[in-house]
């Protein structure tokens, strides 16, 4: 049989199995079945998430010889014909490639005869914010009121672009992205599909990495799923494979800059970089190992933490966890954030990456700057009070004010 992309092979085939969009499912399932037909419909939302699939299931639904049905049999002619792409019936356009008024004067055109041999015909525009807003405008009259044989269904990513106009003139469906959970499940199905052993974290980090689209998850894990060779699918495979930064790496260039060993920090640094992974990927895997940290300090349970993170809890640096707080945390990772986007307008890309682990040295002493007020504050407090003078054990209210200040790194 002949190789099929993962995307392809296991693209929906009724609303049932259109993952993460349980809204849309019922509400066109329960239309289908009573009957009400709209003249269009609109599906916008994120890219690879199921809108073209849904239309294309639509159309199997409408012309299928049981229906309308929200349960198209994928049996009859009708079905088979839309499946395969040759429905003469079921015209699909890319609105991409056809923008102008010349092309919609080609729709109206078509609306003009019945369907050869099925229910509808079935008009499916793809990326329709491309069209022009003369096309748009072209086309306006003809969804507002087509034969009733006709139904138009739109695509859209970017739904702002489609004139009101157009929008009030068709049924609304907005898909969302696809919940990591929902996509770990797809890609464990696709896995034992193929007979592939796998590490859930492996397909966790898959589905981190789609970011709520599926067809994007699909297409990765069938780049990761290439290297394999009959080994079981695992996160360790990936690092190496991928060239990305192991967690134990990142825990001892962490536990480096707490103890304020430079020397050390700045040797596992250049063995990072010297390993072939770019600064760009440097700073990705640094920002997600200290979102980890961040998750592990916000209190979640061990489930809810299985999701969100890459690897377990117990793979993090339990110094770093100690010696950094959420405070601290969110300021190094707004650095982080910034100097990534800042990257490549820099005049020493290395210089700037060194300096952010500086930073990192002395990131157990920074103080935002209520916190500084509030600590301020209850010093004074203290002296107000009158309370006794401090042995020569101590340090007076006083020095300690001035030491924190001299600890405090300023944002």
């Amino acid at each position: 049989m002949e190789y099929q992309v993962t995307a392809t092979r296991r693209r929906p085939q009724n609303l049932k199995q259109l993952s993460g969009q349980s809204f849309v499912q019922q509400t066109l399932h329960n239309a289908l079945n009573s009957g009400h037909i709209a003249h269009a419909y609109l599906f916008s939302g994120p890219r690879g998430v199921g809108k073209t699939s849904a239309a294309r299931i639509l159309a199997r639904a409408l012309n299928c010889e049981q229906g309308p049905t929200g349960t198209p049999c994928g049996e009859c002619s009708n079905c088979r014909d839309i499946l395969g792409g040759k429905a003469m019936d079921v015209i699909e356009i890319d609105g991409a490639s056809h923008t102008g008024v010349d092309d919609i004067r080609e729709i109206k055109d078509e609306v003009l005869y019945a369907p050869g041999s099925s229910r509808y015909k079935i008009f499916i525009i793809d990326e329709v914010h491309m069209l022009s807003n003369s096309a748009f405008n072209a086309l306006l009259k003809t969804i507002e009121e087509p034969p009733e044989y006709i139904v138009f269904i739109f695509a859209t990513t970017e739904i702002h672009k489609v004139p009101l106009t157009v929008r009030s003139r068709c049924q609304h469906y907005n898909f969302h992205l696809v919940s990591l959970e929902q996509i770990r499940q797809n890609l464990a199905e696709a896995c034992a599909e193929i007979g592939l052993e796998y590490r859930n974290e492996a397909l966790i980090w898959v589905a981190r990495e789609a970011k709520g689209s599926m067809r994007d998850a699909y297409t990765l894990f069938d780049q990761v799923i290439s290297f394999c060779a009959g080994q079981p699918l695992t996160l360790e495979l990936i690092r190496q494979k991928m060239g990305l930064i192991a967690v134990d790496q990142l825990s001892k260039l962490c536990d480096a800059l707490i103890d304020e060993n430079l020397e050390t920090a700045i040797d596992l640094y250049q063995q990072i970089i010297n390993g072939g992974t770019s600064l760009e990927q440097l700073l990705v895997d640094l920002c997600d190992y200290l979102r980890a940290l961040l998750l592990l300090q916000s209190g979640l349970n061990e489930q809810q933490l299985l999701l969100l993170l890459p690897y377990p809890s117990d793979h993090y640096s339990p110094k770093a966890l100690q010696s950094w707080d959420r405070e601290q945390l969110c300021h190094i990772l707004e650095r982080c954030f910034t100097l990534y986007r800042n990257l490549r307008y820099s005049i020493n890309e290395h210089f700037e990456l060194e300096l952010l682990l500086f930073e990192l040295s002395q990131l157990h002493y920074y103080r935002s700057g209520t916190r500084q007020l509030q600590r301020l504050e209850e010093l004074t407090n203290r002296l107000q009070e009158g309370l006794p003078d401090y042995d020569g054990q101590h340090e007076s209210p006083t020095a300690e004010i001035a030491g924190d200040k001299k600890k405090t790194l300023i944002a």
